[in-house]
């Protein structure tokens, strides 16, 4: 609700919001200003009111000091719980990606995965919405099964610079510097899974649904370094396309840990 104040030449604004039980006035010199303003004051109340959301009946979920409970209430947040996990531990935020979309027009199923840190889980649901929501669920799942308990406490491994690898003397390392990377039926999945191991970085695949033109599979590889490092590969079998798209990221890394 908005009222107008004042002299015509110098009018005042008032506008009120109300979100629930927050009530708050915002006072301007135009009706965006007053707006604004009003917005501002709810945003502030309702984080000051948060921690009473859970009294109020709100979904909420428990936070402690050395870790996250995933304990939500009857219609649990999951994708506001991963959020704030995300923001209170530094991580980066999570990411959702429709994969495919099937059934019927009256019947949809969106198939959702949620990416996090080195993790990825993958949901279904009758509505992009419900597979995220779902997605997220598993991801949560996922956290408290690493974690060992309900509360979750699992961190993911350091990200190594990729600038640091080019002073690095290290075995697998030195090893990656002298392979011409071109010996046919090389294991280059192993070959990168112990390089991360030794360098304390790690590599997670993606397998793509979608056949490229060829009818050959997809499959991306995503490294823990920073910057983090995308690689992509094809092959004849989901195997060959991770296999390839290992093959890639070695290249990528050779390159980095070589220059000058």
């Amino acid at each position: 609700m908005e009222v107008a104040e004042g002299e015509a030449h110098q009018p005042s604004f008032i506008f009120n919001v109300n979100i629930a039980d927050v009530c708050c006035s915002g006072h301007g010199s135009s009706k965006k200003a007053a707006k604004h303003r009003a917005a501002e004051g709810a945003l502030s109340l309702l984080q000051i009111n948060m921690g009473a959301a859970a009294a109020a009946g709100c979904p909420a979920v428990k936070a402690e000091s050395n870790g996250v409970a995933a304990e939500p209430s009857d219609h649990p947040n999951s994708v506001g719980i991963l959020q704030e996990l995300a923001m209170q531990r530094c991580w980066r935020l999570p990411e959702y990606a429709v994969q495919m979309e099937s059934g019927p027009a009256h019947r949809r199923e969106f198939t959702v995965t949620c990416r996090m840190e080195s993790l990825s889980e993958t949901s279904m649901g009758n509505s992009k919405k419900g597979g995220k929501k779902a997605a997220a669920e598993k991801m949560i799942a996922k956290l408290q099964s690493l974690s060992g308990c309900g509360e979750i406490t699992w961190t993911p491994k350091p990200s190594i610079r990729l600038e640091d690898l080019r002073a690095s003397t290290a075995e697998k390392l030195s090893l990656l510097r002298r392979s011409p990377l071109s010996i046919p039926n090389t294991d280059y999945t192993q070959m990168l899974s112990e390089l991360a191991a030794e360098q304390s970085f790690e590599g997670t695949y993606f397998n793509i649904d979608e056949l490229t033109v060829n009818g050959q599979y997809q499959c991306l590889v995503e490294l823990s370094t920073s910057p983090a490092t995308v690689c992509h590969g094809t092959g004849i079998s989901c195997g060959n396309a991770q296999n390839d798209a290992a093959h890639s990221a070695l290249q990528y890394v050779k390159i980095m840990a070589s220059i000058n």
